[in-house]
């Protein structure tokens, strides 16, 4: 079966995981251009893209809305109902959905979705239970890694999780 959509943790995926704050507590992160370009690329191929995060920032909201991610979820310590949620709402199967994730919070994801993908920057107990360790880290391209990955497996036609 072939990928219809990807899901993103953010912390550590989109980002490299560190928190930054101002002097006035507002929260600061640091996302890859080149992770928001392949994002585009992957919509244009129709596959959708979400978001399911443990934490909330209004400059995650800000970034989806940028890139035009609707499906975003985040102070989910329940990324499972997030996860039900969205296959519900775009008819998916676990087998059709991929996910990046980095952290423990993620594993049950992980073992679920029909591709599971860590980020070289990932905690060992999560890299040990993927289908695929990215070379890249967190927030320095991995994201563009994957996607360049599946739309390049879809596009050969090869027996791949993607085909």
């Amino acid at each position: 079966m072939r990928i219809r959509y990807l899901l993103l943790d953010v912390d550590g995926v989109m980002t490299d995981g560190t928190l930054y704050f101002d002097e006035n507590g507002r929260e600061i992160k640091g996302f890859s251009i080149y992770d928001g370009h392949g994002i585009r690329l992957l919509q244009k191929a129709r596959i959708g893209v979400g978001i399911i995060s443990g934490r909330s920032s209004t400059v995650v909201a800000w970034r989806a809305k940028e890139l035009g991610i609707e499906d975003v979820h985040q102070g989910s310590r329940d990324k499972e109902a997030a996860y039900e949620m969205i296959k519900a709402k775009h008819r998916l199967q676990d087998e059709a959905v991929a996910f990046i994730g980095d952290d423990l919070i993620d594993l049950t994801l992980l073992r679920r979705v029909g591709f599971s993908i860590a980020v070289a920057s990932a905690v060992d107990a999560v890299k040990q239970e993927v289908d695929w360790v990215t070379k890249k880290k967190g927030g320095e391209g991995a994201v563009r890694e994957v996607i360049d990955f599946i739309l390049s497996a879809q596009a050969s036609h090869t027996k791949t999780p993607f085909s």
